[in-house]
């Protein structure tokens, strides 16, 4: 008996999701659009070093018509519910749709560096 009420537990414990859905969860297309732009930026600050990144992702999200509270909901969010990786995956493609010869150069890199980790290429 104590043992199928552990399994109870367990179960009923497993069924509940680690975080509450946001009010103002942002679609996961609109995140990729966001993280990708953020990412150019990124980059475009590693070029230009004296580049302002706050004022660069307040452009963003103002472009976007989103405000931080809401990125920053949506982003937990989507990290404890595993949906994050898709996100990143598809503004991946996002960015190498904007610049095809970026997919040669990551290939490249990742057939000359194949024992470096995937974050420290």
């Amino acid at each position: 008996m104590k043992k199928l009420l552990l399994l109870f537990m367990f179960a009923i414990i497993g069924c509940t999701e680690l975080i509450d859905k946001p009010k103002n969860l942002l679609p996961k297309e609109k995140m990729s659009k966001i993280i990708a732009e953020m990412a150019i930026n990124d980059q475009l600050n590693t070029y230009l070093p004296p580049t302002n990144m706050e004022n660069a992702t307040r452009y963003v999200l103002k472009k976007h018509q989103v405000n931080a509270a809401a990125f920053n909901d949506s982003y937990t969010y989507y990290i404890a519910t595993g949906d994050l990786d898709d996100i990143l995956s598809e503004a991946q493609k996002l960015l190498l749709k904007k610049d095809p010869a970026a997919e040669d150069y990551i290939n490249k890199k990742m057939k000359d560096n194949k024992n470096t980790p995937v974050f420290a290429r």
